[in-house]
């Protein structure tokens, strides 16, 4: 029982930190739940993914594709605050606008949006768009299939960032953000893996896992492109991870259909 309420409380950290859905009760926070609610990124996509492609699945009854798309993306942000969109625009502005490592870092900090941002977040929603009607006029069940897997294994690609590279302070540390740091035994990866598989076991798409390493060479890109210019990863790092994975992951799906 203790243990059961141990990875219930970490289970809710994670939940907490990526989403606005509601604890009923106050948890305590500390940096070791943070770091050891690691194993369960994949999860809390996986019930973020759901909820997207819940409210696609009930709107397009009514409405056409294209508005159900955007509706679901409205439902994302309001469900997780944009937190991964806002760091991408971050990091648009950081490494578009910045040269070395601490004008990197000390643009990364700033709360406010500027042109790089602006048109990364406009170019990736567009793109995130478009490949997904493209998945939606092919099949209908695919595109709930992809909005929910997207959203389970970028999470988890996301996540393993913390695994292959090191975590670069912030210039201010008055103004980050609680976030998981270090890595935990290997073993705790497996989780994420069993998580990712869930989609896959639901849907019976299985031919779709061929996508998964063209989806990973975006987290391998990143964590190099990265580790170059300041060192290792932010938190800004990863929700950039999360969200070109996931925009690759979709991609994948058209490209692998075309060649069936």
């Amino acid at each position: 029982m203790k243990l059961i309420k141990k990875e219930w409380a970490l289970f809710l950290t994670a939940l907490m930190f990526f989403t606005r859905i509601p604890i009923p009760f106050r948890l305590a926070y500390s940096e070791s739940m943070m770091n050891q609610s690691q194993k369960y990124y994949a999860l809390i996509g996986f019930i973020v993914g759901c909820i997207n492609a819940g409210v696609f699945y009930v709107c397009q009854w009514i409405l056409p594709l294209e508005v159900s798309l955007i509706v679901s993306f409205i439902v994302s942000v309001l469900l997780t605050g944009a937190f991964h969109e806002d760091g991408f625009a971050d990091v648009c502005d950081s490494f578009g606008g910045g040269y070395g490592k601490e004008k990197i870092l000390t643009i990364m900090k700033d709360s406010r949006i500027g042109a790089y941002g602006m048109i990364g977040m406009l170019l990736l929603i567009m793109l995130k768009f478009y490949t997904l009607k493209g998945i939606g006029l092919i099949d209908l069940p695919l595109i709930v299939f992809a909005i929910i897997t997207g959203h389970t294994v970028s999470r988890f690609f996301s996540g393993l960032m913390i695994y292959s590279h090191a975590y670069v302070s912030d210039i201010d540390a008055s103004k980050s953000k609680p976030m998981a740091n270090k890595a935990l035994p290997i073993k705790n990866s497996v989780w994420g893996i069993l998580f990712c598989l869930l989609p896959f076991l639901l849907f019976q798409q299985w031919i779709y896992a061929l996508v998964l390493p063209f989806a990973y060479l975006g987290k391998v890109y990143l964590g190099w492109y990265f580790k170059k210019h300041i060192g290792g990863y932010t938190g800004d790092c990863l929700g950039t991870v999360q969200q070109v994975t996931e925009v690759l992951f979709y991609i994948g799906i058209l490209v692998l259909w075309k060649l069936q």
